[in-house]
């Protein structure tokens, strides 16, 4: 018996929409002379919403590998948008936060990036979000198991 999934390569249709809404946002960016890459605005996200977090943890909610966050973070603190400080009852761990640059930084993009939620969403409804949702993490925790 054939699977619904066998002949539809749903993971190219998500990987491309992906990379749209990534092309979309960082051409954003860069008209707006924000001086971001879109994976730098998710870390920055990231850490406005989760302050003094871990490297660990932000590679875990980030999906990207340790070292790939380090560098990124070593270039937001050279940009002076973030920070490292190390961690009260370990002093091997640095947390990470926004500096107030950073929460600047934050507040001048966040529209852009909503804007372009926006216009991806478009007139779709909040049942279909909730249904996309859903689907969504189904796929994601098949992988899990």
């Amino acid at each position: 018996m054939t699977h619904p999934s066998d002949k539809r390569a749903y993971f190219f249709k998500i990987d491309t929409t992906i990379k749209r809404i990534r092309n979309v946002l960082q051409k954003r960016f860069n008209e707006a002379g924000f001086d971001l890459t879109v994976d730098q605005w998710v870390l920055i996200d990231h850490l406005f919403r989760n302050p003094g977090i871990s490297q660990n943890i932000l590679s875990e909610l980030t999906t990207k590998d340790a070292p790939t966050v380090t560098r990124m973070i070593d270039l937001l603190c050279k940009k002076g948008l973030t920070e490292r400080r190390m961690a009260e009852d370990d002093r091997r761990k640095f947390l990470i936060f926004l500096t107030p640059e950073g929460q600047r930084k934050y507040d001048e993009v966040l529209p852009s990036v909503v804007e372009v939620r926006r216009k991806g969403w478009g007139d779709l409804s909040e049942e279909d979000y909730q249904h996309f949702v859903r689907i969504m993490d189904s796929i994601y925790h098949n992988f899990n198991e």
